[in-house]
């Protein structure tokens, strides 16, 4: 019998929700994805000391100020690591625009396209890069204008319905809804409730927007992310895309028993009306959901942190 980890690939594309090259080269996944939070990691790994250096000499010679200087390093760093990572998987990369812009329509406009910019003169085509924003209002109207611009992008740190929703209004190319920070907001702020398997409220949040997309013929794909355990990818296999860390890859590549299918476009089913979000509608759809809010405001302010981390350690090389 095939173990789980390649009963789960016949059914769903796997992505490596992680920087470290070895890794990807032992689960073979089909697309990887990185932030802030990965690079930062990566960045302590020995085989990507020459790329720090590379980073800091590209950002030197192209100047400007120091925190432009620092802002260059770490999305050229991120580009030289997207760069190897495609040596390896087939499919494509998720880098990450700078947190901070999080609410800039423009300036995310001009960091995504600088991103794109520096993976075309690598030799690397659209077609495998995925530009990575928070879910925001507005970094779904700059996801909106980007996907016409023909660059492709992934929204992160979606925690709501009306989130996904506007998402997949706005045409944006895939999502990634966080199971696990959704389940430790209601671990938290529950205590007395059993969230274990199918009452999870993380895995719950991904089936409705799967089956609404589904049911309503959005071409959104969705990918889950931010797992804890490897039950709630098992209760999620079949959705389109679920980005994994090596540490559940491996739990799962040693697990024997049989894999059920419990997503698939034959049977989804879903009673959520179609809406078409403005910025106000939008804003007080996630102003009642006190768990989404949350998330994305600690999620963005995490992503920050560690992006200031980063340009630290930058700086002191």
């Amino acid at each position: 019998m095939k173990n789980q980890l390649e009963q789960l690939k016949q059914m769903t594309t796997i992505v490596a929700d992680t920087g470290d090259i070895e890794a990807i080269k032992k689960f073979k996944p089909v697309d990887a994805t990185t932030n802030p939070s990965l690079l930062l990691k990566a960045s302590a790994l020995p085989a990507y000391k020459s790329l720090l250096a590379d980073a800091k000499l590209w950002a030197e010679k192209r100047g400007g100020g120091h925190a432009e200087i620092l802002a260059n390093m770490t999305l050229k760093f991120a580009v030289l690591i997207g760069v190897e990572i495609l040596k390896i998987v087939p499919g494509r990369i998720s880098t990450e625009v700078d947190a901070r812009l999080s609410y800039d329509v423009d300036a995310t406009l001009k960091s995504a396209r600088q991103l794109i910019e520096m993976y075309n003169e690598a030799g690397i085509a659209n077609d495998r890069i995925l530009i990575k924003m928070a879910s925001t209002w507005q970094g779904i109207k700059a996801a909106e204008q980007l996907e016409k611009e023909g660059i492709n992008c992934n929204l992160t740190l979606l925690f709501g319905f009306g989130q996904a929703a506007a998402c997949a209004d706005a045409g944006v190319f895939l999502i990634s809804p966080f199971v696990g920070r959704i389940l430790d907001w209601y671990k938290a702020n529950h205590t007395d409730k059993d969230f274990s398997g199918e009452n999870d409220p993380g895995v719950k949040s991904v089936k409705e927007i799967y089956n609404f997309y589904k049911v309503n013929n959005y071409n959104t794909i969705v990918m889950g992310a931010s797992f804890r355990n490897i039950n709630e990818i098992q209760l999620l296999a079949g959705c389109d895309r679920l980005t994994i860390g090596p540490n559940l890859l491996e739990e799962l590549s040693k697990v024997d028993a049989p894999l059920s299918q419990a997503l698939s476009a034959d049977t989804a089913t879903s009673s959520k009306p179609v809406v078409s979000y403005d910025e106000t509608l939008f804003k007080n759809d996630l102003e009642a959901d006190k768990m989404a809010t949350e998330k994305l405001t600690t999620g963005i302010e995490g992503f920050v942190a560690d992006q200031i981390k980063l340009e630290t350690l930058m700086s002191s090389i």
